[in-house]
């Protein structure tokens, strides 16, 4: 959505929204150039917002409001040298990802995408000792590799399942958070080591652009399971196939994936103990309304020159 303020003679703002109305992203050239001139950018994670985009808006262009709580879509020093004020939506989608997360964790440790198919295709027989066992979340060790409102959204909805410990590794110690789910904070290697279920919920930077790699995946235990909801670049996609075609580890659940979407030729569709999503964490209706609304919301605000609800600190 792209937002230029109008003032009337009575010294009221009005706005004119320009919106692209379809579910598949602004084509490139057509968004460069219809933002120019314009004072505000709704925008979702798809759209890149970088040198060029606000180059091609020129300056007029006052905020940027993503409907996203994941911001590497966004080049931050170049909005920060621009002095434009970013919105985005945290918060709101937390209870929804870590829903996804715990069904996503349950889907790839018990099979079910594997059993679904075997009931579909004439595969489920007479009753078997070993067909289709998994592995369960009683007396595990659960990791988290990152921290965060989401982590600990994960954690308590685990708690339940008699969930033996919880680990987890940051850039630093969080103990506020780490107080409300009785985790404990260890090193990047022992959180490989020890986790019987790694959850990745830490945010896309330089730091961890393809941290998980055969570095951590060698180091996991066999029958590990690795869930990833955070953002596809953390992960290195070839050496998770590795480890998951040789049996290193047991199996991985993904929701997001580099690129998105993931060509239906990539190797990691092959393997029955790599379950795909296509990036629908926060996908329920209550969620997604909540984020449209609060992103709005950013952006009207920060047009007004007021504090918006839920502004990035640049």
């Amino acid at each position: 959505m792209l937002v230029n303020a109008l003032t009337r003679p009575s010294d009221t703002l009005y706005f004119k929204f320009e919106m692209w109305d379809s579910d598949e992203p602004v084509p490139r050239l057509e968004l460069l150039k219809k933002v120019k001139g314009c004072d505000g950018i709704l925008c979702v994670l798809t759209e890149k917002i970088d040198a060029q985009l606000l180059e091609a808006a020129g300056p007029n262009l006052k905020v940027v409001s993503t409907m996203s709580v994941g911001f590497d879509h966004l080049s931050l020093d170049e909005l920060k040298k621009r002095g434009i004020r970013v919105g985005y939506t945290p918060d709101v989608l937390t209870d929804c990802v870590a829903e996804l997360t715990v069904a996503l964790l349950l889907a790839t440790s018990r099979r079910l995408i594997e059993a679904t198919h075997e009931a579909k295709t004439g595969g489920w027989g007479t009753w078997r000792t070993l067909w289709l066992c998994g592995h369960e979340l009683a007396n595990s060790t659960v990791g988290i590799l990152g921290l965060g409102r989401i982590g600990v959204a994960i954690a308590e909805r685990l708690k339940p399942f008699k969930v033996k410990k919880f680990i987890y590794t940051d850039v630093a110690p969080r103990p506020e958070l780490a107080n409300m789910i009785e985790a404990e904070y260890v090193s990047f290697d022992e959180l490989a080591k020890q986790s019987d279920f790694l959850a990745v919920c830490c945010a896309l930077t330089q730091e961890t652009h393809g941290i998980c790699n055969w570095n951590l995946f060698s180091k996991m235990k066999k029958n590990a399971i690795f869930i990833n909801t955070s953002r596809g670049g953390v992960v290195n996609q070839e050496d998770l196939y590795e480890a998951l075609s040789t049996g290193l580890i047991a199996g991985a659940g993904l929701d997001v994936t580099t690129p998105e979407p993931l060509p239906t030729h990539h190797p990691l569709f092959t393997l029955k103990n790599c379950v795909i999503l296509p990036h629908i964490a926060s996908a329920s209706y209550t969620t997604r309304n909540a984020m449209s609304a609060l992103a709005a919301n950013n952006l009207l605000a920060g047009l007004r020159g007021e504090p918006m609800p839920k502004e990035l600190k640049l």
